[in-house]
């Protein structure tokens, strides 16, 4: 896949979220659950100090999507109450049609399916906005709410790699999850 089809038109809406940009705003809130231990837990980082959140807002802010590794970021509020909740990412990867999707929930949103709505607008972005062939997912073995939220999509299992990363001193298994774009139109209602 050399093309898309961009422009990416945001905000992105679903029935209780908004997917947006993200603004200078959201600084505080992303550094409050960013700094978190509990979130960092499965992501290739430690706890982000303020310094390193404000480059990540800042990039994330300015995101641009054109070529192979480019990354959409989006910030995730609630449709009625304004205010960072988490963020949805899509990696466009090497290969013809290939992107990687992933997530991160403040805790407070957590355990509210905020993850699985957000995560299936991006989905839909990604298979029928911007054409993509196939998107996966790859966690941590261990982190059994990421892989639940996975399957609740519809992505199914397709490798187990056994201390496939060493991170934060310890091997750690990577679960892959995918889903090929005829697998989300199959999904859908008519």
């Amino acid at each position: 896949m050399t093309e898309l089809n961009l422009p990416i038109l945001l905000p992105v809406r679903t029935q209780r979220l908004v997917l947006r940009r993200f603004e200078a705003a959201d600084l505080d809130a992303y550094h409050a659950y960013h700094s978190l231990p509990e979130t960092a837990r499965f992501l290739p980082g430690e706890a982000k100090s303020y310094t390193k959140s404000m480059e990540s807002v800042g990039k994330y802010a300015n995101f641009v999507f054109e070529k192979e590794g480019d990354w959409i970021c989006l910030a995730i509020e609630a449709a009625d109450s304004p205010g960072l909740l988490g963020e949805v990412v899509l990696k466009w990867l090497p290969g013809c049609g290939q992107a990687e999707i992933g997530w991160s929930l403040a805790p407070e949103a957590r355990g509210r399916g905020i993850a699985s709505e957000a995560a299936a607008a991006l989905l839909k972005l990604g298979f029928e906005d911007l054409g993509f062939h196939r998107i996966d997912a790859k966690l941590d073995a261990l982190n059994t709410a990421s892989a639940a939220l996975c399957e609740r999509l519809g992505m199914r299992l397709e490798s187990t790699q056994v201390d496939k990363w060493h991170y934060k001193g310890q091997w750690a298994t990577e679960v892959v999850y995918a889903m090929l774009a005829e697998e989300w139109r199959a999904r859908q209602p008519d």
